[in-house]
């Protein structure tokens, strides 16, 4: 069961700020095809309104890393059987789209574009050979009702791909606000329905806890700085830092100096923030991390959002230096800042290596 959310304005008085789902379906779609990261920040926008074979149109359309399809239904004022035999029907639809019926929707919905080009732009990876292996489904709604919410529960315990998000719409004066809850935690839906993932593509199955980081050592991070204070940072541009959102508190990390090998393992403690957000300990005072004794100038284009270092604090269970790093032939390693990690030898064999047995 998803979180009920409210917000309270404080200022001389306690007032709390009241949510009109009203607004929320009447914007929601507006909000979510101009920045779709609301939703998911590894998300590539394909369309909105896509008409399928049946004369229905699925509200909007998008594309992960992996080249598969993301169906986004807005419930507007749907009834729960509605709403959820609707959005497996388009399912029903889109997972038999291939790689030209995607591409001619892509060009289709963004006239003078290639999505070759653009996914290259936006994931900075060619884009696959086989697009749409898998596909999920997502209900975004302004209130999730009990019947919605068994509903999705039934099909996720029985691998359907299939989540909810719910949007509150808050206005306080001229400012206005939208606070987002998923029904299940992403994550968890991945772990459920991993077998039907991994019958389909032979993938490996994500156990739901572990993620792979790219750690770059060089002009702009330092891994003895990671260390000392506790974080993982990346940046220089939206497609190094955006990974780092799939890291959430309790997450464990291996980190990895590409080239080199694995130095690090770890547990996530806070989401990630722009790098002048972030404060360590220091001699029993917090100070921002950009005053501390580093190694490095971190501050490069701190104001640029695009381009500045985001930071992720994490609590190191082992490390070792740069000489000592971990390497052996069959280890995974990837150029994303953070991804999921499936590799089952290198968890094993890092397992190993760290002894993080006998920290359990």
């Amino acid at each position: 069961m998803p979180i009920e959310l409210g917000i309270w304005k404080i200022n001389g008085a306690v007032e709390k700020i009241h949510f009109s789902s009203m607004e929320t379906e009447r914007k929601l779609e507006d909000v979510i095809t101009h920045d779709i990261s609301i939703i998911d920040p590894s998300l590539l926008l394909i369309g909105r309104q896509i008409n399928t074979a049946f004369g229905k149109f699925i509200d909007i359309l998008a594309m992960n890393s992996e080249g598969n399809l993301v169906i986004i239904e807005l419930k507007r004022n749907k009834t729960p059987r509605e709403v959820v035999a609707q959005t497996l029907d388009y399912a029903s639809w889109v997972q038999q789209l291939n790689y030209t019926d995607i591409i001619e929707i892509y060009s289709e919905r963004n006239p003078g574009k290639q999505l070759e080009q653009d996914f290259v732009d936006y994931f900075q990876t060619d884009l696959p050979e086989t697009l749409n292996e898998l596909h999920q489904l997502i209900i975004v709604s302004a209130e999730l009702d009990p019947a919605t919410e068994r509903i999705i529960n039934y099909l996720t315990n029985f691998g359907v791909p299939i989540n909810a998000l719910f949007f509150h719409y808050f206005k306080d004066g001229d400012n206005e606000y939208l606070a987002r809850n998923w029904l299940i935690d992403p994550n968890k839906v991945e772990v459920k329905t991993s077998n039907v993932t991994t019958n389909k593509t032979g993938k490996a199955p994500w156990n739901g806890k572990d993620f792979y980081i790219s750690l770059g050592d060089g002009d702009y991070r330092n891994w003895e700085d990671c260390r000392r204070y506790g974080f993982i940072s990346a940046g220089q541009g939206k497609w190094y830092s955006r990974s780092l959102n799939l890291l959430k508190p309790g997450a464990r990390i291996f980190a990895c100096i590409p080239k080199v090998g694995y130095v690090g393992v770890g547990i996530v403690q806070e989401e990630v923030v722009p790098i002048k957000e972030f404060q360590v300990m220091v001699n029993g005072v917090n100070i921002p991390l950009l005053d501390a004794d580093i190694h490095v100038r971190m501050d490069t284009d701190v104001d640029d959002p695009d381009l500045c270092e985001y930071v992720v604090r994490v609590e190191w269970v082992k490390t070792v230096s740069k000489q000592e790093a971990i390497w052996e032939k069959g280890m995974f390693a990837n150029q994303n800042s953070a991804c999921k990690l499936r590799n089952q030898f290198t968890i094993e064999r890092l397992t190993e290596h760290f002894r993080l047995e006998e920290e359990n």
